[in-house]
């Protein structure tokens, strides 16, 4: 009997003790639960934080070598707006470099359509793996930028593969207003600006840039036996494309370049026309017009010979004239 009670007491001791230590497992195993959620999660911000960083570094960079005075420019933002500007500028410049490393225009063509995808996904809050992208993206998300001017940009520099010298200036112009007028559209909705004379002065400087780019190129797509300069000023001075090829100096090669110059000046000082009446917040999207005013000046200085020397060389003290221009708050 003795022998009986014993054991039923080791029994009801045991299962006692099965009890005791179950709720204990319990804690613990939901105390490691909880802390390898916690790890994962740590783990997954800090994936997030080095991803961030990647793609603002790569388009950091990207902008630094390929747009150098773009990325000057936007340096001197304000804060709120350099990251987006540096995103911008970097999308333009994926898009400006398809036609120089593509060898057939299908795969240009693929490009493009990359980019158009690329867009529609961004609107959908799901943009590509890709850094550009993200950056874009996070862009869209702080400023609420306008769909129709990325849009606008791809589809023009679609049109641009075909490769060919522009018909006419007004073809240029109208190239240029697609493209760098809506990228500068596009910085001023980046300063929050929303004003009809700010928005008149970047189409012109937007077609100053893009002429006074084409004038710039000259040099290095003539080296490639490529001339992009408007035909109908090339055939009214007389200069084939085979005296830019040439890298002719003549008085007619110069008289084309003079022509195209003027015209990027004109619009220029269009632009300023509209200073009185443009916000001072609206100025730092401008600052490339010291840009385009300083190679005016060269080219003028140059005697329009687009293939003299000074002008492959770049400006030293264009950081402290932008820095400048940025403390006037002028364009």
């Amino acid at each position: 009997m003795a022998v009986g009670v014993s054991v039923q007491h080791g029994l009801f001791s045991r299962k006692a003790s099965l009890i005791y230590s179950f709720p204990r497992k319990i804690a613990l195993n939901g105390v490691c639960i909880q802390r390898v959620a916690e790890i994962q999660s740590v783990r997954a911000s800090t994936n997030t934080a080095g991803e961030n960083q990647h793609s603002e570094k790569y388009c950091l960079n990207l902008v630094r070598s390929r747009d150098y005075e773009g990325f000057l420019s936007s340096l001197l933002l304000p804060e709120e707006a350099r990251r987006s500007s540096l995103a911008l500028r970097a999308f333009n410049v994926e898009l400006a470099q398809v036609k120089d490393s593509i060898s057939q225009k299908t795969i240009g063509l693929m490009r493009m359509q990359f980019w158009k995808t690329a867009i529609e996904e961004i609107y959908r809050d799901d943009p590509p793996n890709q850094p550009v992208s993200t950056e874009l993206w996070k862009a869209v998300k702080t400023h609420g930028l306008t769909k129709r001017w990325l849009m606008r940009i791809v589809t023009e520099r679609e049109k641009d593969l075909d490769d060919r010298a522009y018909r006419n200036l007004q073809e240029l112009e109208k190239y240029s207003e697609n493209t760098q007028s809506s990228l500068f559209y596009l910085l001023l909705e980046c300063l929050g600006v929303k004003n009809v004379h700010a928005d008149h002065a970047a189409s012109h400087i937007g077609k100053a840039q893009g002429i006074t780019t084409c004038l710039r190129a000259t040099p290095y797509n003539s080296s490639r036996r490529k001339v992009y300069l408007p035909m109908d000023i090339c055939m009214l001075r007389g200069a084939s494309q085979e005296d830019f090829i040439r890298g002719s100096r003549e008085k007619n090669v110069r008289d084309v370049v003079f022509d195209i110059a003027s015209q990027a000046h004109v619009h220029l000082e269009h632009a300023r026309s509209f200073s009185h009446n443009v916000p001072a917040a609206a100025t730092p999207a401008f600052l490339p017009t010291v840009v385009l005013e300083d190679y005016l000046q060269r080219v003028r200085k140059a005697d329009f010979d687009v293939f003299h020397k000074s002008l492959l060389n770049r400006n030293p003290l264009l950081p402290f004239q932008l820095y400048l221009r940025s403390w006037k708050k002028t364009f």
